[in-house]
């Protein structure tokens, strides 16, 4: 039974600390993951919104570029890219098609397409994709998707996405557990 299955890049394919050594870099700082307790980055750099917004495009391509792959995800997707359809849906912009396509053949992983939607609203791009499970770190993301599409969100626990979640959005912990999840879920439906 293939399903389709809606995955973000950063912060769920990639670390989610990946962005942490070029805003230390850049700002003279030592944050960690466990430090970082909202998405919004601005408020723990200490710059104006707009500096940190100019240097952010600017650096964009490199940080994704090199951005670490999350522990278990190159195993988790290749083992779905022959039973599933893999559905990328990022909040990055269309100019970063090149730089993302290049990061995904450099780590040798599956997509069936990538959709570079420019905003954090992936509503439209999961229900235009007919998505049937979706993979988020950014809360409201998440959200969002389960209750627009009533479909099961696997939301990645970070230290920034702690408020509370609906019952069809799924906190895991890593791709280990996404995993086991999505097996349970794909033998429930097949059930059904």
């Amino acid at each position: 039974m293939r399903k389709r299955f809606g995955i973000d890049i950063d912060g769920t394919i990639t670390r989610p600390d990946a962005l942490l050594p070029f805003i230390n870099k850049e700002f003279n700082l030592s944050l960690t993951i466990q430090d970082i307790t909202q998405y919004e980055l601005t408020p723990f750099v200490n710059v104006p919104g707009e500096v940190f917004s100019t240097w952010f495009k600017k650096t964009e391509p490199l940080i994704y570029a090199e951005s670490p792959i999350a522990s278990g995800a190159k195993d988790a997707l290749t083992k779905w890219k022959d039973e599933h359809e893999l559905i990328i849906i990022s909040a990055r912009s269309k100019s970063l098609l090149d730089v993302t396509e290049a990061w995904f053949k450099k780590q040798d992983l599956a997509a069936h397409h990538i959709e570079l939607v420019g905003s954090h609203d992936k509503v439209a791009a999961a229900i235009q994709h007919k998505v049937d499970i979706f993979f988020e770190d950014k809360h409201d993301n998440a959200v969002a998707i389960a209750e627009h599409c009533r479909i099961p969100v696997l939301l990645f626990n970070a230290p920034y996405n702690q408020d509370p979640v609906p019952e069809n959005v799924v906190r895991v912990k890593d791709w280990h557990e996404a995993k086991h999840w999505v097996g349970h879920w794909l033998k429930h439906k097949e059930k059904q």
